[in-house]
Order: C-alpha cells, then structure tokens, then sequence
C-alpha cells in the first residue's frame, strides 16, 4: 500500500516513515525542506534498508497538489505533518502560517475528495486546549480560544476535515500530540532545528555541547512542586508508532466515526527542572541554566489522559523520559561531532 506523508523529512515526519517502511507500507515523501534536510533520507535508508521515495514539492501551489495526486492516484493514505510550527513566529508573521498550515491542507482534502474512499491521518496539538481547567486533559475537555496564530490553524484544521469529512468519503484520525522528544536508537534521524530552537529539549542539549551559554528557564514560581512549567514529553519513536496504528484503523475500516481524534502523550507530567535533571544524569555532566521571567503565553500545566489512545487504538507508550534524553544526547553529539 501506497502512503504520502507530507513534511515527512522533519522530526515526527521522518521517525513515521521509518515506521511505515519497517510495517512493509511503500511510502512517498513531500517535503519543500524549508525545515528539513534531503540527508534525513540518508539516515532512513540506514536504518530500514530503503530509501523512500522523494518529491521536493510547495504544497502550497494548488496546481503541483493536483498534478501530484494525478500521478500517484494509487496513494491509499495521507499523514499530513506539513505546516509551520513556531508559536513565537506565528504571532509576527500570522499570514505565513495561515497560508502555509491552512491552503496546503485545503488542497490535499480538495483532491482527496474526489475519491471514493480516502484516509487521512493529521498532525494536531495539543495547543487547541490553551491551559485545561482540569488535568489530566482527555479528548473531551473543552477547545479554548487559541493563544497564537499557530495554535489556531490546528484548530481550523481540525474544523475543515471534520467539515469536509461529513460529506466525501474522506475518513480522519486527528492526532493530538504532546511534547515530542528524542531521536531513533540508531541516532540515524533526529531533531534538527534550524537557528535557535523553540524547543526545551534540543536547547538543553545544545546547551551541553557547548553551543548554547545558557539554558534559560521562564519561570520558578508556577502553582508546580518546584515552581517550573510542568508538560506531557513524549519519545518521539512511541509518537511515529502511534501514527502507523492509527493508520491501520482506517485502512482496516475499524474507525467508528468519520473523524476520530486522540491525544498521544504518556500520561506524566514531568517539570522543566526534572527534564534538566534527567538531562544530567544521562550526559554524566551539570547544565548551565538560569531562571529569567516568565514566558507571555506559557500554560502552567499540560499532561495528557492516555485511556483512549491505549483502549481505542491499543497504542500506549514505551519509552521514558530518560531513555528519550540519552537518545536527544547522543543524537547531538554525532550531528556536532
């Protein structure tokens, strides 16, 4: 079976396509590298024994969405990474993002819809909840007002599909992730950041290797045990697992609505300290942080309730904070090496 994954040389992308490829799914790659690499297929080779295959492609341009699907009218899915994900650039360049997390997904669903029966599997966030009132946060807690422009196209993406999917024959899973972290045991593919990261974890790591002065914390006097923001840090190898699960579901028509959606995280909040911590203990060394100010639009507290995802999809977790760590570490010091 034929499998498009947009976006699918970035971080969640390329850990997806391996996993497919490990499930014997024959896979094509969109990807424009704005933020990826073309070597990222060299580490996928490495690690299946089979390189995908590649289309440098805008999803933006309408006309190169519909020429594609006219060539590949064999495609029996979608996994739908594709998008712009700086919360801080999306609030000083919005239309950016509505451009690029919006008309890209339109003209997908445009040409999906025009099948009989079409799959799709989005890449959601776990954004669309702001600050929770109640933790931990289950598929039904409500979707609040979204804090960036970022967080926004989520939630319009989510309402466009589930929209779209009441009248075609498109069936949906969207995938709400949590924090992702790590890279593959074979530090093959990893996060690769471009500029400064957004990111806690490949900050931390940065600040290791020496590439960073400092890490800076925002914040110590958050309602938490030790005062620092407290987030749901999902290995990022359980994340690509889940996607190819949720994928089978469909294709094995075991979804029970049209559009279903689940939140991946792995049920335990852990702090920004305790992350640190798990960093030292994995690295053998002390990291150089600061605690500044609080962050403008940080939430206090986000950990996932997982009962779905593990009943549902039969998907839970097997990776842990620190196993996530030292594969982030080791991963660094082979790109800096």
């Amino acid at each position: 079976m034929k499998i498009l994954v947009t976006g699918g040389l970035g971080f969640i992308g390329s850990h997806t396509v391996v996993e497919l490829q490990n499930e014997g799914f024959e896979v094509v790659v969109i990807d424009n590298l704005s933020n990826s690499s073309e070597d990222v297929l060299k580490g996928i080779e490495a690690i299946t024994g089979k390189k995908p295959l590649f289309e440098k492609l805008d999803l933006r341009d309408k006309a190169v969405v519909q020429d594609f699907f006219k060539r590949h009218a064999d495609v029996n899915g979608v996994i739908h990474f594709a998008a712009s994900k700086a919360v801080g650039e999306s609030v000083g360049n919005p239309l950016l993002y509505y451009e690029n997390n919006i008309n890209a997904l339109v003209y997908i669903l445009q040409e999906l819809e025009k099948k009989e029966n079409a799959n799709f599997i989005f890449s959601s966030s776990c954004t669309v909840y702001g600050q929770a009132e109640t933790m931990p946060i289950n598929e039904n807690s409500a979707v609040q007002p979204a804090m960036s422009p970022y967080g926004n196209t989520k939630q319009i993406g989510e309402e466009i599909i589930t929209d779209v999917a009441k009248v075609s024959g498109i069936n949906a899973i969207l995938l709400r992730y949590f924090n992702p972290i790590g890279a593959h045991p074979s530090v093959e593919i990893g996060e690769l950041p471009i500029g400064v990261p957004q990111n806690l974890v490949p900050f931390i790591t940065q600040t290791g290797i020496g590439l960073r002065k400092e890490l800076l914390v925002y914040g110590n006097d958050y309602p938490t045990p030790d005062g620092t923001c407290i987030r749901d840090y999902i290995h990022v190898v359980d994340l690509a697992k889940a996607h190819v699960i949720a994928l089978q579901r469909l294709l094995n028509k075991k979804n029970e609505e049209k559009v279903e959606t689940f939140n991946l995280g792995t049920g335990v909040g852990s702090s920004v300290l305790e992350v640190i911590n798990a960093f030292e203990k994995v690295s053998g060394q002390k990291l150089a942080y600061q605690i500044v100010d609080r962050r403008e639009g940080d939430v206090t507290l986000a950990y996932a309730n997982t009962d779905k995802a593990n009943n549902v999809l039969g998907w839970k977790t097997q990776l842990s904070l620190e196993q996530a760590m030292e594969s982030a570490w080791k991963w660094e010091q082979k790109i800096r090496s």
